[in-house]
């Protein structure tokens, strides 16, 4: 049976994947790095750089897609239908769909890729943090990696 506790605990870790795009669209990377585990993984496949290990080759990798000169919101990462599966009292698993849109002025078609994240999290000192995000690309160019 689903308790009140575990309803909080999927409450918060549903915000928490919503912070991540959020902060991200902002371009505060420094917000975002705050969300994940000391040691995230990031798995974006060999077209959008791989496998990304550790604080500093992550928010490395990160500042690299964002155009310093260019404002917030260039980019949209609009998620949905996510699904949360607590897996231990410090673990859990999810999944949702990304849709990514381009919105630099002159796009004539904004839409940019279809993705489904898939995510790990663990409690550390009592708040939910990512430890391994992944995007399995559908669309314009399909590369799903093995299911863990």
């Amino acid at each position: 049976m689903t308790t009140i506790e575990d309803l909080l605990n999927i409450h918060e870790i549903k915000n928490l994947r919503i912070q991540y795009s959020t902060y991200f669209d902002e371009q505060k990377i420094d917000e975002l790095m705050g969300l994940l585990t000391p040691d995230a993984v990031c798995e974006f496949g060999p077209e959008y750089g791989g496998n990304w290990e550790g604080p500093e080759t992550i928010r490395a990798n990160f500042l690299g897609y964002i155009d310093q000169d260019s404002e917030p919101y260039r980019v949209l990462h609009s998620i949905t239908n996510h699904m949360v599966e607590l897996t231990g009292p410090d673990t859990a698993k999810g999944r949702c769909y990304l849709i990514d849109l381009n919105l630099e002025e002159g796009q004539k078609n904004p839409l940019f890729l279809f993705g489904v994240y898939d995510d790990l999290y663990k409690k550390i000192d009592g708040r939910w943090l990512i430890y391994r995000t992944r995007i399995d690309f559908l669309w314009p160019n399909r590369y799903i990696m093995e299911p863990r």
